[in-house]
């Protein structure tokens, strides 16, 4: 019917929506995402957030509710000693505050919280795609290349968080994405960079994610750095030159050299030597105690080892194999870290397959 709202004609049949989005990890390159660089990444199924939006019994009924979490928007607590340590811990916020307003929706998630893996847009995706279904919007009047800039506008906006487009784009598409954030292509296609497929199997093996049970802040330590980026401080820019290059040495070696012993030594190299500048950029108190010790004990064993993202979690290359891993997984849990093996999320979106640098 002509005078149908897309609303109502999304309606009709439905008992309720429900996406999810899986968790991500920063490999090389991170954090010139927010500095035009080049990053290399991948959808993590192992941790996941789902956003549920449910009609209304009552067809008449236009009300909005947002349903807040049991556990994680909780405004009761029994002493203040629990009010701290939540706080301390999961932040004031839950995951109301990530909703978009205007809707009644209700979330979960087992992303560990404010571990550097994407929880807060894996919870905005969601969100985006159920109401995207709700008002029968098309890919063609959605696509995936403006998907990411959404949901990164509604984190930057409603959390001011600081960040980049990267984990929106692993979201969006899903699997193992080469990025590229030229600033003449992005300017030219309404702030979307290069994005293209890498094959899973050419990741190296076996990987790891170690997190930690008293998490940072994350996303809210790029503010400084970025000041001294966008003023021409020359070390900064420097630095984030040499990380971006990160980004291409892994695709590099990722598609370039043959899968042995010195490829596998590269790449855990390469994951070191990104955190490394890393360090060098936010330096101690930035990164904080705990996100360091992560680091030393992946190195203690002789791994490699990288930020996920912002911090909270790390990424651990185990080129020795399984007596490697084990020896670390020991360390980590004696220190109230937890390890487990990173599961690759699949392909959700179509990307054209990526071509190695000088090819």
């Amino acid at each position: 019917m002509a005078d149908q709202s897309p609303a109502a004609t999304a309606a009709e049949g439905v008992t309720s929506i429900t996406h999810r989005t899986f968790a991500r990890v920063g490999l090389f390159g991170n954090p010139s995402d927010q500095y035009y660089g080049r990053t290399i990444a991948f959808s993590l199924e192992n941790f996941s957030a789902q956003v549920t939006l449910t009609p209304s019994a009552d067809p008449s009924d236009t009300a909005i509710r947002i349903l807040p979490h049991p556990l994680y928007d909780s405004t009761d607590y029994p002493s203040l000693e629990q009010l701290v340590t939540r706080t301390a811990t999961e932040g004031l916020y839950g995951g109301v505050r990530l909703l978009l307003r205007g809707f009644s929706l209700s979330y979960d998630t087992d992303v560990p919280r404010q571990t550097g893996l994407s929880g807060s847009s894996a919870i905005i995706y969601s969100a985006l795609k159920c109401l995207a279904d709700w008002y029968g919007l098309s890919e063609a009047q959605l696509p995936a290349a403006v998907r990411p800039g959404w949901v990164l506008g509604v984190e930057a906006g409603e959390l001011g968080i600081a960040a980049g487009l990267q984990d929106r784009v692993v979201q969006v598409y899903g699997g193992v994405v080469f990025m590229d954030f030229d600033p003449e292509h992005m300017a030219a296609h309404g702030g979307a960079g290069r994005y293209s497929r890498l094959d899973p199997e050419l990741l190296p093996r076996p990987l790891y994610i170690m997190y930690s049970e008293n998490p940072s802040e994350s996303g809210k330590v790029h503010s400084g750095v970025k000041a001294k980026w966008l003023a021409g401080d020359p070390e900064v820019r420097a630095l984030m030159t040499r990380v971006a290059a990160c980004g291409d040495e892994g695709l590099q070696l990722l598609m370039a050299s043959p899968r042995d012993d010195t490829r596998d030594t590269q790449l855990a190299q390469l994951m070191c030597a990104n955190f490394d500048l890393r360090h060098a950029l936010f330096g101690d108190d930035v990164l904080g105690a705990r996100n360091l010790r992560m680091v030393e004990l992946a190195k203690s064993v002789g791994a490699g080892v990288n930020f996920t993202g912002s911090g909270g979690a790390v990424v651990v290359f185990c080129k020795d194999g399984p007596q490697q891993a084990e020896a670390l997984r020991a360390a980590a849990e004696a220190e109230g870290f937890t390890l487990v093996a990173a599961q690759v999320g699949p392909e959700t979106a179509p990307l054209p397959p990526a071509a190695a640098p000088g090819s």
